[in-house]
């Protein structure tokens, strides 16, 4: 059996059920999605003090959700907030909606650009799109100008915007697919995949299925490196260690 930690670093609940309901709708039969909430995390993450701000939360959910029997992870927020720090503890592969969203738009596409919220959040996502080799690919990096918890408050402007831009990055970008760059787009993807004409890749969808056949195909987080488990530190205070 696999079991999915779906975890939506900020405190939204209304965004994780939302998220939820993405990965519902494309998981396998017998896969079981476990979706959480970050406690004491920002309402949303738009920047990277944000980013900083909810991954101890997120860390700890991930422990739990692994003695409750988690096989893999997805951090459903298009930063990939606390992503290495994700790999340090957990046993099981972490998959970042970025990074997934990524490899499918290279995988099926020749050229993509992401459509995000803010515009503050661009340079953000260039440098992930950058540090997942993809540059070469992504022909730039768009923004609605709404803040993320607007997509939800909003969804007749989100709407409106997000065809424009996605129209605007095939007709000036010459683009063949479009990505989603935030986890609270996940339920316009179908729509906009119609309207617009050409595929639109959510990161949610993207990273469920990635995680999923990461399970499934039995691969681990190494621990022989970088991400290996954090060391205990209470070892290194000892008095025969300080004597030593």
């Amino acid at each position: 059996m696999i079991r999915i930690h779906v975890i939506n670093p900020n405190s939204t609940a209304s965004m994780t059920a939302q998220v939820a309901r993405a990965a519902e709708a494309v998981r396998a039969e017998g896969t079981i999605i476990d979706a959480a909430t970050g406690i004491g995390s920002p309402a949303s993450i738009e920047g990277y003090a944000d980013e900083a701000m909810s991954v101890p939360s997120m860390l700890s959910a991930i422990r739990a959700a692994e003695a409750r029997g988690a096989t893999a992870h997805v951090i459903a927020c298009f930063d990939d907030p606390g992503l290495a720090a994700a790999r340090e503890v957990a046993a099981g592969p972490v998959v970042g909606i970025c990074q997934a969203a990524v490899q499918v738009a290279v995988t099926i596409a020749s050229r993509f650009s992401v459509i995000t919220t803010l515009p503050r959040s661009v340079p953000v996502i260039e440098d992930l799109v950058a540090h997942y080799g993809a540059s070469g690919r992504c022909r730039k990096v768009r923004a609605v100008d709404l803040p993320v918890l607007s997509l939800e408050a909003d969804p007749a402007i989100a709407r409106e915007r997000l065809l424009s831009e996605a129209r605007a990055a095939i007709r000036e970008d010459g683009v063949d697919a479009i990505v989603l760059g935030c986890a609270g787009m996940a339920e316009l993807c179908d729509w906009l995949t119609k309207e617009a004409g050409v595929p639109v890749i959510d990161g949610v969808t993207a990273a469920v299925k990635l995680a999923e056949a990461l399970a499934g195909g039995g691969f681990r987080t190494s621990k022989a490196g970088a991400y290996a488990f954090p060391r205990d530190k209470s070892a290194d205070l000892s008095p025969s260690h300080c004597a030593a």
